[in-house]
């Protein structure tokens, strides 16, 4: 009976702990490489120690590090006024944050590059604080909301 309990609380534990991923879930939404399609969910992958690492279920986008030239972050904060006007004034009061990170370098022609990412917001965090480790580059951000939900 004992060890029926304990499979029990194993698998119960397993099924409710996050499912374990590669990367920090990021959404591709456009930029100058014609070779992976807008609005293309996926991870970024910033575990290699030479190459910046984007991966969907079609495309895996590799950039070496030394070539990462800008890194930028901001976010778009939504009123959902919608919502409050059909639902509920307390509506007003809340707020969607979007998360973008951009990645501009230089590819192998020598020109330069930009990718637009919409970040998840639990993997922010992670991905800014990887991004200044492995490239050198300092994170510029848009403003001081930004650099403060950025920082946190």
């Amino acid at each position: 009976m004992r060890a029926l309990l304990v499979s029990l609380a194993l698998l119960l534990t397993a099924s409710l702990a996050p499912a374990a991923r590669d990367g920090s879930r990021a959404e591709y939404l456009g930029g100058t490489r014609s070779d992976i399609p807008g609005n293309n969910s996926g991870e970024i992958r910033l575990y290699d120690n030479t190459y910046f690492v984007f991966v969907t279920r079609h495309t895996e986008v590799r950039i070496p590090y030394e070539r990462i030239n800008l890194l930028e972050y901001g976010e778009k904060v939504d009123r959902r006024y919608i919502a409050a006007a059909v639902i509920s004034p307390l509506f007003m009061l809340a707020k969607k944050r979007d998360h973008f990170v951009t990645i501009g370098f230089q590819d192998d022609d020598g020109r330069q590059q930009a990718m637009l990412f919409r970040i998840h917001k639990d993997d922010l965090r992670l991905t800014l604080v990887a991004l200044e480790a492995r490239t050198g580059q300092r994170v510029e951000y848009q403003d001081e909301e930004a650099r403060i939900s950025g920082k946190s």
